[in-house]
């Protein structure tokens, strides 16, 4: 390409080892990088406001064409922390969940889960901004990101949408994938493999650069999140994908 990339990712506490070797690397030379939440950056993705994005996975179908970049996403093969169902009540008391307008694809994996594991009759509520404090009583709420793990602080029953999701199918989950709109040079596309993955490989510097107080990053990092995209992944993905159609 004679433009440079445009790429897009989140700018959450899960991506950071994912962006860490970006810095100082030759790929930066052919690219251009962009932050905003999950939702947004998928529609840039959609509309072709950029070329790559960190996009979650629920976006596939709504894409003429598209191509995984990189053998890197943020998935997990047991608790992910950072998606989950708040509540005051128990799962067979919940009467309403309000739903998390920054990520399609969690929203997704909890209709799939409320219909097709748990069963149960809710009401869902979309959301534009924040509603954490409507999380009361028989009224739920799916918060994805930073914001759900202080949302661990409050609430006394959490149920982990990766977590159900690994008991329900005994595969792992991806939220989000390196996805491309068109087909991009070879150059490009394994030196931005490269860079994704040097953070992967670095956890502790990653951590020792983003100070939080309200969960270990070393364990998110490490036991939460399972960064490398692996064959077991991709069956996940594609199960997945299979109810949303």
């Amino acid at each position: 390409m004679e433009r440079k990339v445009k790429v897009a990712a989140v700018s959450y506490l899960n991506t950071k080892p994912l962006l860490f070797g970006f810095r100082d690397h030759p790929v930066m030379e052919m690219m251009e990088l962009s932050m905003d939440y999950p939702a947004k950056i998928a529609q840039q993705l959609i509309d072709g406001e950029v070329d790559v994005a960190l996009v979650p996975v629920a976006v596939i179908p709504r894409l003429k064409e598209y191509h995984i970049i990189a053998d890197y996403c943020i998935g997990a093969e047991g608790p992910v922390a950072s998606v989950c169902l708040y509540s005051d009540v128990p799962l067979n008391e919940i009467k309403r969940i309000y739903l998390d307008y920054q990520s399609r694809t969690s929203v997704a994996l909890l209709q799939v889960l409320v219909r097709e594991y748990w069963k149960l009759d809710v009401e869902f509520v979309a959301t534009s901004d924040d509603y954490q404090d409507k999380i009361k009583g028989t009224d739920a709420g799916l918060v994805i990101g930073d914001r759900a793990l202080a949302q661990r602080k409050v609430s006394p029953y959490i149920y982990d949408l990766a977590e159900h999701w690994v008991r329900f199918t005994s595969l792992p989950f991806v939220f989000a994938a390196w996805i491309s709109n068109k087909q991009l040079p070879e150059e490009f596309t394994s030196q931005f493999n490269e860079a994704t993955g040097a953070g992967i490989h670095n956890i502790p510097a990653v951590v020792a650069e983003n100070s939080y107080d309200l969960y270990d990053l070393s364990v998110y990092y490490t036991h939460n999140i399972s960064y490398p995209l692996t064959p077991a992944k991709r069956q996940g993905m594609l199960k997945f994908l299979g109810y949303l159609q």
